[in-house]
């Protein structure tokens, strides 16, 4: 049976795990454990993964295949059909289903707004990486969509951050009370704006921070151990901190054939795995780099051996200036 990766996924109240499709069997997950070593192959070829729609997957008519470059892991086809029902398309306005509207804080004057389902809780915020964030408002779609474009254009708030400029901020994050009270100072300031939708429900401020969810810092979380790790017996061999990120040095940028990704995991946010090779290296694993390939287990000894290390093509990561116009 042939399992092919989806990329990271998160649940609230829970930690990572690696998501698995099966053509005719659905969909799995392996749950990820900080400490744990992760040491796999990627083989096969790179394939469209289709269309996720109503928690059910539609398999690409074509069974495209990939590049290993790209963060998306569809093809164009299939990639046009997700964008053409997707709440930012705006071609939902008669969605019944109630949205919050909120503010995500990735690093210091890097604060972005957003709408999310209020059935998906926080799981947007996990899946973007947002190391703290408090929630705006609450009401129907084409509300917090107002509302949303409302903050962009008085506040000078995007609502997108590159994912290169979260992580390269990741390592050097300001303490807890900071986060909270930029946060803080940017909700008081939206709430009080003119032109709120009057149907939408202003919310108190109430931060969340996800640095001790992530690793970043603080102790790390547990996890049932992964698909495709050695277990805890090769990551005690590594001695490495886990639940303090300690850095970042370089990136996955594009996954080959056969090839290679180990190191123990010590952190995770976002889409990104940050993992500790022998030596002392940190390898950023985007995972939306993994969605369409096979991800083949190293074996115990394999996985084990002294001269087994990643050999995926990497750059490194830029350090990223935290300005930002307008509110901060």
């Amino acid at each position: 049976m042939t399992w092919w990766c989806t990329g990271v996924r998160w649940r609230v109240g829970g930690g990572p795990a690696l998501g698995w499709y099966g053509e005719g069997k659905g969909e799995r997950e392996s749950a990820l454990a900080f400490g744990d070593v992760l040491a796999f192959r990627a083989v096969g070829g790179r394939r469209c993964l289709g269309v996720w729609r109503g928690g059910r997957r539609t398999p690409c008519p074509a069974g495209a295949e990939l590049s290993g470059r790209g963060t998306r892991a569809q093809c164009a086809e299939c990639a046009g059909i997700d964008r053409a029902h997707s709440v930012a398309a705006d071609t939902m306005a008669d969605d019944p289903r109630p949205y919050h509207v909120y503010l995500a804080w990735f690093g210091s004057g890097m604060v972005k707004v957003g709408i999310t389902g209020v059935g998906r809780g926080s799981a947007r915020l996990l899946e973007q990486g947002a190391v703290a964030f408090t929630w705006l408002g609450r009401g129907p779609l084409m509300a917090a969509r107002r509302a949303e474009e409302l903050l962009r254009s008085a506040l000078g708030v995007p609502d997108r951050i590159p994912y290169a400029q979260k992580r390269a901020v990741r390592a050097a994050l300001p303490p807890a009370g900071e986060r909270a009270a930029e946060l803080a100072t940017a909700h008081a300031t939206a709430v009080a704006l003119p032109g709120w939708p009057e149907s939408l429900e202003r919310l108190p401020c109430e931060v969340v921070d996800h640095a001790e969810v992530f690793g970043i810092e603080g102790p790390s979380g547990a996890g049932a151990g992964s698909g495709t790790g050695n277990g805890t017996e090769e990551a005690a061999e590594e001695a490495v901190e886990v639940g303090r990120l300690g850095g970042v040095g370089v990136v996955v940028s594009e996954l080959v054939e056969g090839g290679v990704v180990r190191g123990t995991l010590v952190a995770a946010a976002g889409p990104d795995l940050h993992l500790v090779e022998r030596g002392g290296r940190r390898l950023v694993v985007d995972t939306r780099l993994l969605g369409g390939w096979q991800l083949e287990a190293l074996g115990k000894t394999e996985g084990a051996a002294a001269d087994v290390v990643s050999s995926v093509p990497v750059k490194p990561v830029r350090e990223a200036s935290a300005l930002q116009g307008g509110l901060f």
